[in-house]
């Protein structure tokens, strides 16, 4: 366990340094001034503001370099504390405070290995301070509380935050074993198709002599060879599942999504005629997410009476858009399955786009629009 947490590399992509950042700093920065002019004891004013603006400066690498913010904010604060001890006679500004900060940086975008030690020269920091400014004991276990309570944060944020896109990649990772299931399939089913073609052209190529005969063998043995090493690749991709090469559902099947109204949800479908050339992966896709967004609808949209879903083709892509009527809804529905992330990952594997959201009038509405045919990359 403790040597997982200390092989545990960074969290990928750290926010940018926003104006944010700098306006933070700024702050700091122009309090530490001021503090310092309305002191009455300006004695050690250039070592006091030298540490403040240390401590801010270090704010601004709290992300992209947490162990070494850390490392100079707090090994600044523990010279001057030592010194303080030994010949130093001053205080330092309330601006230091920014420090709270950094063990929440340093958990949240930290190593492993860095996060420990960093959080091993604050613990170190800690007592000296209280020694260079004596402290009550109740005062001792509430500036650990602090420094512990702002790591304790950083580190349950990185673990939401990590449990949030691990589930992310799981839904693409289903979403892409079901696709190859899909595509399998459809290949399968028409190769499958191809190597029966092939056996009949053979039987009956009595009027073709030896060149037909040899062809049509070629395209047999092809066929075969080509649908054994589909069936292996996709049966890695799919976890080792059985291959069922059974058609699946498609555009044809969205009309069977509708329904009159009552003490259900009703349903009305349209679907122009000229969605039907799509390929079988589009049309399937299609489908997948027309009865997601139905489904959604029924559970979730509140005061819903009717749900309309829309099937039309222009310029080479086709378009889906599914709505309710229910009340608006601030935020996206929980809903099962996969959801709209799986609804999304679908369309961008098939180069499509993806939007869900409350309309202004009212209601929910999902828009995917995806291309007629998918392109080999």
């Amino acid at each position: 366990m403790l040597a997982a947490l200390w092989a545990e590399s960074r969290p990928a992509d750290p926010p940018a340094r926003v104006w944010r950042d700098w306006a933070l700093v700024a702050v700091l920065v122009a309090s530490s001034f001021v503090e310092m002019l309305l002191r009455e004891d300006k004695a050690w004013a250039p070592l006091v503001v030298s540490v403040s603006l240390v401590v801010a400066a270090c704010l601004l690498w709290r992300r992209t370099s947490p162990l070494a913010a850390v490392a100079v904010a707090f090994g600044a604060l523990l010279a001057f504390d030592i010194a303080r001890i030994v010949a130093v006679d001053a205080t330092g500004l309330q601006s230091i405070a920014g420090v709270l900060v950094l063990p929440y940086a340093l958990l949240r975008w930290g190593a492993g290995r860095e996060a420990a030690l960093g959080l091993g020269i604050i613990l170190v920091w800690l007592p000296v301070t209280f020694i260079a400014t004596p402290a009550s004991p109740a005062e001792w276990v509430a500036g650990y509380g602090f420094f512990l309570f702002s790591a304790a944060l950083g580190a349950a944020v990185r673990y939401s935050t990590s449990s949030r896109v691990r589930e992310i990649e799981q839904v693409r990772l289903r979403q892409r074993n079901e696709l190859a299931r899909e595509l399998h399939d459809t290949v399968g089913h028409r190769v499958s198709a191809i190597a029966v073609q092939a056996q009949a052209g053979r039987a009956l190529s009595a009027a073709d002599p030896e060149r037909a005969l040899a062809t049509l063998i070629t395209i047999e043995e092809e066929a075969s060879r080509t649908l054994k090493e589909l069936r292996a690749l996709v049966g890695v991709l799919r976890d080792g599942t059985d291959a069922d090469v059974a058609p699946r559902r498609g555009v044809a099947d969205i009309e069977r999504l509708a329904r009159p109204g009552g003490e259900v949800l009703g349903v009305r479908v349209q679907v122009s005629n000229d969605v039907e050339a799509v390929d079988s992966a589009v049309s399937t896709a299609l489908y997948l997410i027309a009865a997601e967004a139905v489904t959604n609808a029924t559970r979730h949209a509140s005061g819903a009476t009717h749900v309309t879903i829309d099937v039309t083709a222009s310029r080479g892509q086709v378009r889906l858009r599914v709505h309710d009527d229910g009340e608006a809804r601030r935020a996206s529905p929980t809903p099962a399955g996969y959801g709209l992330r799986g609804m999304a990952e679908r369309a961008s594997l098939l180069g499509g786009t993806f939007q869900a959201g409350p309309e202004p009038d009212g209601g929910w509405s999902v828009d995917a629009s995806l291309p007629l045919t998918v392109r080999a990359s």
